[in-house]
């Protein structure tokens, strides 16, 4: 073991709600039982193989109400994989479920025995015919399949509000919808085609002219009973219009069953039960899409009512005049929004009854736009609107700020509403539809049974199509509670079937917590039908049992996961998932949700026992050690739930007095440490020069092994050579600035073989050539953003330099009279924002005077007007770092890269390179995981300059790529050099 190494139990919660009712039980300590773990690793390899207790942990909650625990966790590569874990489950009758981002709402993403993960290396877009149709694979969300498709003015008809997590696997097994798609838009109108593995290892492409004929000789039995089934609805009038009437609305409880009336071929029809399956009747893995127009010309309002039955009368008024959205909101959902940021403050003050509808036009050019805003103006004249708060203005706008904060604030309701819930309870999200003409009346119908059963839903939803969604939150470890919950969902389904014929589940899918409910819905025959489609297609039952199709009239009940009391940062979570794809190490460890996920696990334990041990050994490297820090959860997470200030937290709770202090003797005489970290790097760079990499490689490793991985750096011949001594000499009379080098300037040099000015060289001279002249005090040498002490948790060293940068900054800027200029986006970041917590009263004063302003926003709004561009490279690609999305400077980096480049690209798949100062050095394996798909995209065609903003980060990606980064100011040096 290391020298330093951290003993785990300084993880160990401080106070433990356990033992909890549905704590993972002793016996299961020890991860994947034998011989499953070792028959599964000698079928697959073992790297795909996972099977410690923390990692079944953290595959064992989605973004539902329940939780169920794996016995092993697959992660699978290609169809290979799938096939292979589906003919395993079959020789040894288990169960295989499948999951992607794991953002359903009913436990779809969650098994008892194999679960397959078929996110990971399942992503991918191909765009085809000019932009009419895509292929795309099952682990690709719907944000980064639109990001391809926007560029040809085209755009998927399912919206799903987590598009920014969901993915489009899931989208089609659940036939997930969102705001638009209503019953037109959905993935069973707009899918072309798809490629599935059924349960028997068969893979079937729907667009194969030879597909029937190939299914026939590999499962006759199979196409057999689904023609059968077929003859028989068709034979049955009654039966045939019932189906074609439950799906003039929103629908996705049971299976498609007009997909026996669409299809005409065995084929066909798979294709039609395929969308809405839920993972039960086969693993999709392609789907091909036709496309929609991405109509540009927006107007929206947000209209605020009296009441939630007053809304939904209107609502019919504006589908008349062709809205193509109408988003209901009621007020214990907008005055939950607050939390959310850019949501007025003021409407934590709406009265108890208010509820809004967010209405929105979409026109292809300007004169659609104009027409519909006609309309929009003829139903607002009759309509009863209130304004109870001042931020309210019942007006329609063009503004594509305003509306996107309007969608910000609707999109986070199951977020917003469940983080405003009482501590300890669990969260419940139910979907339904009744057709829109009725929709007021069921308003006033839902209000009170919610009154009666004691609940004070949240409500909000599609209110075009009729859909509405709500929120419950009851205590899942009180049986008393749960009874509540029984009680209310059994009056709440026959409400809605016996007094409106709605739909018990509109676009979440039936899921485990309607699946007891479904022959309410259907009725017998219609029901009988859909387990006869299971057993033809799955006789043994190896897909997802009891996800869809349940005959304990309690399922709905079994499995509910409790909620013990974490951190108070992360306690709000309701693991919906939105953070996981904006986290770096999301393919290497665990992602944020997943460290709340097996913290909440730990609080459900009692001392003593052998899970909780198991769990804080692996937590330390798995949740801590390969946290970026970088707080881009932060920005996903429509609530704000920093997991990186969590893990922040927890580097300070493992350090040993001793570290502390070396850690605030460091910050106290940094000006040492600067100087001697320059001549480290510079000697490296001779030793390198004489001998190659590998003698640096070879020592610093033995010094980890020594040490501690996460204290000493790995040498990577990608760090470049020492900056100069000397920074260039400025004058500070008459400079329109003062411009703060940040320390990682000072020591590291640029990118070697490139000639020219260093960073500090360029950015003097750009802006003298723009008449905006900068000063560089002499004194900056021994002051740092504090960042390096913040991001690994040392407190006291934090505190020190966090407090003798703002001092200095002070004084230099003439008590802020001038603006700071630094010249790395993480640096800007950490002066500007993250050193204000740990400042002293009289400090704080100071930083509240202080314009920080990073390098690049000083270039594009002050240098760029005043400069002649003499030059210009062909092609440039850029990485925004993850400071420049918490700083919102993405586009002062395009615009100055515009300037220097004809062509400028931000691959899709761009993110964090959790470089991380120095964490991508103390572990390299959580770049490499970070950047691998964004690196692909960057590897795929030339460039002529690569661009960011962060030396670290710019090493980072030079390790990814294999190619040179350097900062987008060298390039404007460049440009404007005369």
């Amino acid at each position: 073991m290391p020298l330093l190494e951290p003993k785990p139990g300084t993880l160990r919660p401080r106070t433990v709600s356990g033992p909890a009712p549905d704590r993972v039980p002793e016996r299961r300590a020890t991860g994947t039982p034998e011989p499953l773990r070792t028959e599964l690793s000698e079928l697959l390899g073992a790297e795909k193989v996972l099977w410690k207790v923390s990692d079944l942990v953290r595959y064992a909650s989605d973004a539902s109400p329940y939780r169920f625990v794996p016995q092993v966790v697959v992660i699978a590569e290609d169809i290979d994989d799938v096939s292979a874990v589906l003919s395993y489950a079959h020789g040894r009758q288990r169960e295989v479920v499948f999951r992607a981002a794991g953002t359903s709402l009913n436990g779809q993403a969650q098994g008892e025995d194999v679960l397959v993960d078929v996110r990971r290396h399942w992503a991918g877009v191909e765009v085809l015919e000019g932009g009419r149709r895509a292929r795309i694979q099952p682990g690709t969300t719907v944000l980064r399949a639109n990001a391809a498709l926007a560029r040809y003015g085209r755009v998927l008809g399912p919206d799903p509000a987590s598009a920014i997590a969901c993915t489009l696997g899931g989208v089609v097994a659940n036939n997930a919808s969102g705001m638009t798609a209503g019953t037109t838009r959905n993935s069973y109108r707009t899918l072309a085609s798809l490629t599935f593995v059924l349960p028997g290892g068969t893979v079937v492409d729907t667009a194969d002219p030879l597909a029937d004929e190939e299914l026939a000789r590999a499962e006759p039995a199979l196409c057999q009973g689904l023609m059968d089934i077929k003859r028989e609805i068709e034979a049955d009038p009654g039966l045939v219009a019932r189906i074609r009437a439950k799906y003039e609305i929103k629908n996705t409880t049971g299976y498609r069953l007009d997909a026996y009336l669409d299809g005409n071929t065995p084929v066909e029809i798979l294709r039609g039960l395929m969308v809405g399956s839920e993972g039960t009747l086969g693993f999709i893995s392609e789907v091909v899409f036709d496309t929609l127009p991405l109509d540009r010309e927006l107007t929206s309002a947000l209209l605020f009512f009296p009441s939630l039955p007053a809304a939904a009368a209107a609502v019919p008024l504006f589908n008349e005049a062709g809205a193509l959205a109408v988003e209901l909101m009621d007020g214990n959902t907008l005055r939950a929004s607050v939390s959310v940021a850019g949501v007025p403050a003021d409407w934590a003050g709406l009265p108890k009854d208010t509820t809004a509808l967010l209405v929105e036009f979409r026109a292809p050019d300007e004169a659609g736009r104009a027409a519909y805003e006609r309309r929009a103006a003829e139903v607002l004249a009759g309509l009863e609107l209130v304004a109870p708060v001042a931020s309210v203005t019942n007006a329609f706008t063009r503004d594509p700020r305003t509306i996107s904060g309007y969608w910000k604030a609707r999109k986070a309701f199951v977020t917003a509403v469940g983080g405003t819930r009482a501590c300890g309870t669990t969260l419940i999200t139910e979907d339904f539809a009744v057709p829109p003409s009725r929709l007021a009346e069921a308003c006033e119908a839902l209000l009170e049974l919610q009154a009666q059963h004691g609940f004070d839903a949240a409500v909000a939803g599609h209110a075009a199509h009729g859909n509405l969604h709500f929120l419950l939150a009851f205590d899942a470890a009180e049986p008393a509670d749960v009874q509540r919950y029984a009680a209310f969902m059994d009056a709440f389904c026959r409400l809605t079937v016996e007094r409106f014929d709605g739909s018990l589940k509109a676009e979440h899918s039936t899921g485990r917590n309607m699946a007891p409910f479904l022959e309410l819905e259907w009725g017998p025959k219609a029901t009988e039908l859909m387990w006869r489609t299971k057993r033809v297609v799955d006789p043994d039952g190896v897909l997802a049992p009891r996800i869809l199709l349940d005959r304990d009239p309690r399922a709905h009940l079994r499995g509910l996961k409790t909620i013990p009391r974490v951190e108070a940062v992360a306690d709000p979570c309701i693991e919906c998932g939105f953070c996981e794809p904006t986290c770096p190490s999301e393919d290497l460890t665990t992602t944020p949700r997943q460290r709340i996920v097996l913290r909440r696990e730990m609080m459900r334990q009692q001392p003593g026992s052998p899970v909780l041990d198991g769990l804080l050994d692996a937590y330390g490297y798995d949740a801590v050690d390969t946290c970026a820090g970088d707080s881009t959860c932060k920005l996903a997470c429509p609530v704000g739930i920093d997991t990186g200030a969590l893990m922040k937290d927890f580097r300070h709770r493992r350090h040993s007095p001793r570290e502390e202090r070396a850690a605030e003797l460091a910050a106290r005489r940094f000006r040492a440490v600067e100087a001697s970290a320059r001549l480290a790097v510079a000697a490296a760079d001779q030793i390198t020069d004489l001998v190659g990499d590998r003698l640096l490689e070879a020592l610093t490793g033995a010094a980890r092994k020594a040490v501690r991985p996460d204290l000493v750096p790995q040498w990577l011949p990608q760090i470049p050579g020492a900056a100069a001594r000397k920074l260039p000499a400025t004058r500070r009379v008459g400079a329109s600035a003062v411009y703060y080098p940040a320390c990682v300037n000072r020591i590291f040099g640029g990118p070697g073989g490139q000639p020219g000015p260093s960073l500090p060289q360029a950015l003097v001279a750009v802006s003298a050539r723009a008449g905006k002249p900068v000063w560089i005090p002499r004194d900056v040498t021994g002051t740092c953003c504090a960042t390096i002490w913040h991001s690994k948790g040392y407190d006291a060293g934090n505190r020190v330099m966090a407090n003798r940068i703002v001092a200095a900054a002070w004084g230099w800027t003439a008590g802020g009279r001038l603006p700071l200029v630094v010249d790395a986006e993480s640096c800007t970041l950490g002066i500007a924002q993250e050193v204000v917590p740990h400042l002293t009263a009289d400090n704080r004063a100071l930083h509240a005077e202080l314009r920080i302003v990073d390098s690049v926003v000083w270039a594009a709004q002050e240098l760029l007007p005043h400069l002649e561009i003499r030059r210009t490279v062909g092609s440039a690609v850029l990485h925004p770092t993850c400071s420049m999305r918490h700083l919102d400077d993405e586009a002062h980096l395009r615009a100055v890269a515009g300037a220097c480049a004809r062509e400028v690209v931000v691959p899709d798949d761009a993110g964090c390179c959790a470089f991380a100062g120095d964490r991508g050095m103390l572990h390299p394996e959580l770049t490499a995981s970070a950047t691998a798909r964004e690196a692909a995209e960057v590897t795929a065609r030339q460039f002529d300059a690569h661009l960011s903003a962060n030396r670290m980060c710019e090493i980072g990606m030079d390790r990814a790529t294999g190619r040179s980064y350097y900062s987008v100011l060298l390039e404007l040096e460049r440009a404007t050099r005369p």
